[in-house]
Protein backbone atom coordinates (compact mmCIF):
# COMPACT_ATOMS: atom_id res chain seq x y z
CA UNK A 1 0.00 0.00 0.00
CA UNK A 2 1.49 3.33 -1.03
CA UNK A 3 1.21 6.34 1.23
CA UNK A 4 -0.52 9.40 -0.21
CA UNK A 5 2.79 11.21 0.02
CA UNK A 6 5.74 8.81 0.01
CA UNK A 7 8.10 11.66 1.00
CA UNK A 8 8.52 12.63 4.64
CA UNK A 9 11.21 13.94 6.98
CA UNK A 10 13.59 11.25 8.24
CA UNK A 11 14.36 10.89 11.94
CA UNK A 12 17.27 9.40 13.87
CA UNK A 13 15.30 6.11 13.97
CA UNK A 14 15.91 5.91 10.20
CA UNK A 15 19.72 6.02 10.52
CA UNK A 16 20.40 2.26 10.08
CA UNK A 17 18.15 2.07 7.00
CA UNK A 18 19.66 5.29 5.58
CA UNK A 19 23.23 3.98 6.02
CA UNK A 20 22.28 0.78 4.22
CA UNK A 21 20.46 2.61 1.40
CA UNK A 22 23.16 5.22 0.74
CA UNK A 23 26.03 2.76 0.81
CA UNK A 24 24.17 0.28 -1.43
CA UNK A 25 23.55 2.99 -4.04
CA UNK A 26 27.03 4.51 -4.15
CA UNK A 27 29.57 1.82 -3.24
CA UNK A 28 30.41 -1.81 -3.84
CA UNK A 29 28.88 -4.37 -6.17
CA UNK A 30 25.25 -3.65 -5.25
CA UNK A 31 25.71 -0.08 -6.51
CA UNK A 32 26.74 -1.29 -9.97
CA UNK A 33 23.09 -2.23 -10.63
CA UNK A 34 22.26 1.47 -10.68
CA UNK A 35 23.76 4.34 -12.66
CA UNK A 36 24.66 6.38 -9.55
CA UNK A 37 27.52 4.08 -8.57
CA UNK A 38 30.84 5.58 -7.52
CA UNK A 39 32.42 2.14 -7.08
CA UNK A 40 34.98 2.76 -9.85
CA UNK A 41 35.97 6.13 -8.35
CA UNK A 42 35.89 5.47 -4.63
CA UNK A 43 36.29 2.59 -2.22
CA UNK A 44 35.15 2.45 1.38
CA UNK A 45 31.75 3.66 2.56
CA UNK A 46 29.70 6.66 1.42
CA UNK A 47 28.32 7.35 4.88
CA UNK A 48 28.19 5.94 8.40
CA UNK A 49 25.82 6.01 11.36
CA UNK A 50 28.15 8.53 13.01
CA UNK A 51 28.15 10.98 10.09
CA UNK A 52 24.37 10.67 9.69
CA UNK A 53 23.92 11.34 13.40
CA UNK A 54 25.96 14.55 12.93
CA UNK A 55 23.65 15.55 10.06
CA UNK A 56 20.57 15.09 12.26
CA UNK A 57 22.19 17.22 14.99
CA UNK A 58 22.66 20.13 12.57
CA UNK A 59 19.75 22.54 13.28
CA UNK A 60 19.96 23.91 9.71
CA UNK A 61 19.64 20.48 8.08
CA UNK A 62 17.12 17.75 7.42
CA UNK A 63 16.88 14.56 5.43
CA UNK A 64 13.83 13.80 3.33
CA UNK A 65 13.06 10.13 2.76
CA UNK A 66 11.00 8.34 0.14
CA UNK A 67 9.20 5.22 1.34
CA UNK A 68 6.92 2.79 -0.43
CA UNK A 69 5.17 0.09 1.61
CA UNK A 70 7.55 0.82 4.53
CA UNK A 71 10.60 0.25 2.33
CA UNK A 72 13.10 3.10 2.27
CA UNK A 73 13.77 3.67 -1.44
CA UNK A 74 15.32 7.15 -1.49
CA UNK A 75 16.62 10.11 0.49
CA UNK A 76 18.15 13.56 0.12
CA UNK A 77 20.10 15.75 2.55
CA UNK A 78 19.17 19.45 2.67
CA UNK A 79 20.99 22.18 4.59
CA UNK A 80 20.24 25.90 4.78
CA UNK A 81 23.44 27.84 4.04
CA UNK A 82 22.80 31.58 4.03
CA UNK A 83 20.14 32.31 1.36
CA UNK A 84 20.73 28.98 -0.37
CA UNK A 85 19.62 25.42 0.27
CA UNK A 86 22.46 22.94 -0.15
CA UNK A 87 21.39 19.59 -1.57
CA UNK A 88 23.46 16.46 -1.05
CA UNK A 89 23.31 12.68 -0.79
CA UNK A 90 20.41 12.38 -3.27
CA UNK A 91 20.00 8.61 -3.22
CA UNK A 92 17.67 6.11 -4.84
CA UNK A 93 17.92 2.37 -4.26
CA UNK A 94 19.67 0.72 -7.25
CA UNK A 95 16.65 -1.62 -7.58
CA UNK A 96 14.23 1.31 -7.80
CA UNK A 97 16.11 3.68 -10.11
CA UNK A 98 14.44 5.01 -13.28
CA UNK A 99 11.05 5.14 -11.51
CA UNK A 100 11.05 8.91 -10.98
CA UNK A 101 11.92 8.75 -7.27
CA UNK A 102 15.00 10.98 -7.66
CA UNK A 103 12.93 13.54 -9.58
CA UNK A 104 10.24 13.48 -6.85
CA UNK A 105 12.84 14.04 -4.11
CA UNK A 106 14.41 16.87 -6.13
CA UNK A 107 10.97 18.47 -6.62
CA UNK A 108 10.24 18.19 -2.87
CA UNK A 109 13.60 19.82 -2.11
CA UNK A 110 12.84 22.67 -4.54
CA UNK A 111 9.38 23.19 -2.99
CA UNK A 112 10.97 23.40 0.46
CA UNK A 113 13.53 25.92 -0.82
CA UNK A 114 10.76 28.07 -2.34
CA UNK A 115 8.75 27.92 0.92
CA UNK A 116 11.85 29.06 2.79
CA UNK A 117 12.40 31.87 0.25
CA UNK A 118 15.86 30.58 -0.72
CA UNK A 119 17.77 32.21 -3.58
CA UNK A 120 18.95 28.92 -5.06
CA UNK A 121 19.62 25.25 -4.49
CA UNK A 122 23.33 24.46 -4.61
CA UNK A 123 25.17 21.15 -4.76
CA UNK A 124 28.56 19.64 -5.43
CA UNK A 125 29.01 16.87 -8.01
CA UNK A 126 32.21 14.95 -8.74
CA UNK A 127 33.43 16.44 -12.05
CA UNK A 128 33.92 13.09 -13.80
CA UNK A 129 30.27 12.08 -13.18
CA UNK A 130 29.19 13.33 -16.61
CA UNK A 131 25.88 11.42 -16.76
CA UNK A 132 24.89 12.74 -13.33
CA UNK A 133 25.82 16.33 -14.27
CA UNK A 134 23.71 15.98 -17.44
CA UNK A 135 20.77 14.64 -15.35
CA UNK A 136 20.91 17.74 -13.11
CA UNK A 137 21.31 20.06 -16.13
CA UNK A 138 18.10 18.62 -17.62
CA UNK A 139 16.40 19.70 -14.39
CA UNK A 140 17.64 23.29 -14.54
CA UNK A 141 20.90 23.07 -12.56
CA UNK A 142 23.91 24.85 -14.02
CA UNK A 143 27.64 24.69 -13.28
CA UNK A 144 28.74 27.83 -11.42
CA UNK A 145 32.36 27.53 -12.53
CA UNK A 146 33.46 26.96 -8.93
CA UNK A 147 35.40 23.81 -8.06
CA UNK A 148 36.17 22.28 -4.66
CA UNK A 149 38.74 19.64 -3.75
CA UNK A 150 37.42 16.18 -2.86
CA UNK A 151 38.10 15.68 0.86
CA UNK A 152 41.17 13.62 1.68
CA UNK A 153 39.23 11.84 4.39
CA UNK A 154 38.44 8.11 4.36
CA UNK A 155 35.05 8.88 5.94
CA UNK A 156 33.99 10.11 2.46
CA UNK A 157 35.58 7.22 0.60
CA UNK A 158 39.01 6.18 -0.56
CA UNK A 159 39.89 7.81 -3.89
CA UNK A 160 40.89 5.51 -6.75
CA UNK A 161 41.88 8.51 -8.93
CA UNK A 162 42.24 12.29 -8.47
CA UNK A 163 38.77 13.76 -7.90
CA UNK A 164 37.24 17.19 -7.47
CA UNK A 165 33.77 18.61 -7.09
CA UNK A 166 32.05 21.14 -9.31
CA UNK A 167 29.44 23.41 -7.76
CA UNK A 168 26.06 23.46 -9.49
CA UNK A 169 23.03 25.59 -8.69
CA UNK A 170 19.48 26.27 -9.71
CA UNK A 171 18.25 29.81 -9.14
CA UNK A 172 14.69 29.73 -7.78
Amino acid sequence: MTHLNPISTATEQDIPALVSLVNSAYRGDSSRKGWTTEADLLGGVRTSEESLREMFQNPNALILKYEDADHLLGCVYLEAKGNDLYLGMLTVSPDAQANGIGKQLLTAAEQLAVERKCRAITMTVITVRHELIAWYERRGYQPTGNKQPFPDDPRFGIKKQPLEFMVMEKIL
